[in-house]
């Protein structure tokens, strides 16, 4: 793992990640040719987008109310073969390469969370790893409910 100098160096960095997930999202869905898949997408590079404002706000100082909860894993993502961004990709492509994503985002939080030295930091860096979760999961339902159902 990368080593930071210093709580600023960690939160620009996952502000950086925040910021190419978003940008991921918006043109992943750029590149969906139905509207309700293209909405997805944007809805998540919104959330990418509030996921940075928090960062921007722990790094000005302010630390935000952080829920406590634990997110399940379907693990779906964990057993599907990887998937690489393509102008002709289908939607079980994108919910495949939006799950790798998730997954990486949550390891990548949970890693920040283990070298931070700040109680209020880590708890932020915590709280955004199971956001990642909750994103995961939220595509593992989908590729459950449209992509499993159909086969």
């Amino acid at each position: 793992m990368r080593t930071f100098e210093s709580v600023e160096e960690l939160l620009d960095f996952a502000i950086g990640e925040e910021e190419a997930a978003a940008n991921f999202y918006k043109h992943l869905a750029g590149k969906m040719e139905r509207p309700w898949m293209r909405d997805v997408f944007e809805q998540f590079s919104k959330e990418e987008e509030g996921h940075r404002a928090k960062l921007l706000k722990v790094k000005s100082g302010e630390l935000p109310s952080l829920p406590k909860e634990k997110v399940l894993d379907l693990k779906i993502g964990d057993y599907l073969v990887d998937a690489e961004l393509n102008a002709d990709m289908d939607y079980q492509q994108a919910l495949i390469l939006a799950m790798k994503k998730e997954k990486a985002a949550f390891r990548m939080y949970s890693d920040l969370a283990s070298v931070a030295e700040s109680a209020g930091v880590r708890d932020v860096l915590l709280s955004l790893s199971q956001e990642e979760a909750k994103h995961k999961l939220r595509f593992e339902v989908e590729y459950d409910d449209i992509i499993l159902k159909e086969n």
